[in-house]
């Protein structure tokens, strides 16, 4: 896939390091010397662009007439904007995805604007810190669908509502679905049959607003309280 990186800041840099480790041709825009020579020297000499991310004329001279997904992550939101229009409105490239820093500015980032994904960095790890401040031992691994669904692991414990239950008669959310099991660093792919036992750790995918729900099913019951 060909990949079109708008700003070479650590966002970017490390972005475009984990695509070419996955085979992709990758091209990064960048135009401050001092991040040009930090990108020189941590990526192959041909995926470097030295420009305005925001010419039309430099993004022709990255390819964007062959990208199928170009990424603005620099540091100005209004920059970033410029360049998810010209890439959607000027050139067509089929995926646009940019990046939020003020998130005062989100409303901004919608498909008019050119942007298919819109990436609140401050949102989202509010959001993550929230989480973990309420759920307990659930541990988020992704966030999909811009953080409406996240998969999760989630210790089954041996007074948890769930545990000794086939997955058949555990009420789950609604928007939740149970995807591995793993039991004694076995992996266990589940079916209604499958029994959960003290200490599994539960994969699922659960919409954002049924996560206390499914982990309140594997957590010990709450005490209640006396009056």
């Amino acid at each position: 896939m060909y990949v079109i990186i708008v700003g070479g800041g650590n966002t970017g840099s490390h972005l475009a390091k984990i695509l070419l480790e996955g085979k992709h041709i990758v091209k990064v825009i960048e135009e401050r010397p001092a991040l040009l020579e930090k990108l020189q020297a941590e990526l192959p000499p041909d995926s470097i662009i030295s420009g305005d991310g925001s010419s039309p004329t430099v993004l022709e001279r990255a390819g964007i007439n062959k990208a199928l997904v170009l990424a603005a992550v620099t540091g100005s939101d209004e920059t970033n904007l410029v360049i998810t229009s010209l890439a959607r409105y000027e050139f067509n490239v089929p995926r646009i995805i940019a990046r939020i820093n003020n998130p005062k500015n989100a409303w901004l980032f919608t498909n008019d604007m050119g942007v298919d994904v819109a990436l609140n960095q401050a949102d989202i790890l509010a959001h993550l810190v929230a989480e973990e401040m309420s759920l307990g031992d659930m541990m988020t691994l992704v966030k999909l669908k811009r953080g409406e669904f996240s998969l999760v692991e989630e210790k089954v414990y041996p007074s948890a509502p769930a545990c000794g239950k086939a997955l058949k008669d555990i009420k789950l959310p609604d928007e939740c679905n149970v995807v591995a099991v793993i039991r004694k660093l076995q992996l266990i792919i589940p079916h209604g049959s499958t029994v959960l036992e003290a200490n599994d750790e539960v994969l699922a995918l659960v919409h954002g607003s049924r996560l206390n729900e499914f982990a309140n099913l594997m957590a010990p019951p709450k005490p209640v309280m006396r009056t």
